[in-house]
């Protein structure tokens, strides 16, 4: 089973970039990326990575973000 700790702030994006935790994106309560990581993000974009080419661009705005925690 897994947690999810939805991700708000800078300091969140950058707890994950850190520690590479994996993250779950939502969109129009649609999961579109189910095991991914941040890469970069700044106030509009939220940039993840889940191979070696599939980076994905994703509106700050118009998703949600949750860390992916397993127990």
């Amino acid at each position: 089973m897994s947690v999810n700790r939805r991700l708000f702030t800078d300091s969140d994006f950058e707890e994950v970039i850190q520690k590479q935790l994996k993250i779950r994106v939502f969109q129009n309560n649609h999961i579109i990326e189910g095991s991914t990581v941040v890469v970069r993000f700044d106030d509009s974009t939220v940039v993840t990575q889940s191979s070696v080419s599939d980076i994905t661009y994703h509106k700050r705005n118009a998703c949600e973000f949750f860390e992916l925690r397993r127990q």
